[in-house]
């Protein structure tokens, strides 16, 4: 079979099975750090309310108390999520026959509370447009991987698997950039209700254009073979 009917069958190569880039992993680890850290702290925070944070950060804290259960049901499956994650990502396809099970009803739950949860947007509308789309964007890639695994196509639904972990992850690369608007509200007196929408914005705009990048990359790559 020549190289051009191997890259229209869908068949992989090796060199299509390079592992992404050093940089891209790196981000991958510092994302599922930063959303497990996220969650184990918002539990804590619902569980024993902190007397002496900031005021910022009280409040967001008193926003989320107000509606506990939506949150906790939200923020479980996402740790459970990020925690098979790396199963899928790193385990060899034949290897992750029960991580690619689970992740598939984690992920549907996770994407209708995200839904549910931008019904109280601290950032108001920029926030909840913020959700709204990549939360869509995360759900239809996992649905279209979904239909890549039952058409039995793995190099497809890898693919499309990749794009919807890397999407949710974007939630993780909100922090770092809310911590930078955070840092810099004594000089910018912006609010959380003012800012947490662009931090959205731009956090999950990394992870998708990121992830994008790659991919595509990767497939001209495979394509020139």
């Amino acid at each position: 079979m020549q190289p051009n009917a191997i890259a229209e069958s869908g068949l992989a190569s090796p060199r299509a099975q390079e592992r992404p880039p050093l940089v891209l992993r790196i981000g991958f680890w510092a994302c599922i750090a930063i959303a497990v850290a996220v969650v184990v702290r918002r539990v804590l925070a619902l569980a024993y309310p902190p007397r002496s944070a900031p005021p910022q950060l009280a409040a967001l804290d008193a926003i989320l108390a107000s509606h506990a259960a939506l949150t906790l049901a939200h923020i479980l499956p996402a740790l459970a999520f990020v925690v098979v994650a790396p199963f899928v990502v790193f385990r060899k396809p034949a290897a992750a026959a029960w991580p690619q099970t689970l992740i598939f009803p984690l992920g549907v739950v996770v994407g209708l509370t995200a839904y549910a949860m931008s019904v109280f947007p601290v950032g108001g509308w920029v926030e909840r447009s913020a959700v709204l789309f990549f939360n869509s964007l995360f759900l239809f890639s996992l649905f279209r991987a979904w239909r890549y695994r039952l058409g039995g196509d793995s190099q497809q639904e890898r693919r499309w698997m990749l794009r919807a972990i890397v999407v949710l992850l974007g939630i993780a690369t909100t922090r770092p950039v809310m911590g930078a608007f955070f840092a810099t509200s004594p000089l910018t007196h912006l609010t959380p209700s003012q800012f947490f929408g662009f931090a959205f914005w731009i956090g999950f705009s990394i992870n998708t254009l990121a992830i994008e990048l790659w991919l595509r990359s990767r497939a001209r790559v495979f394509v020139a073979r």
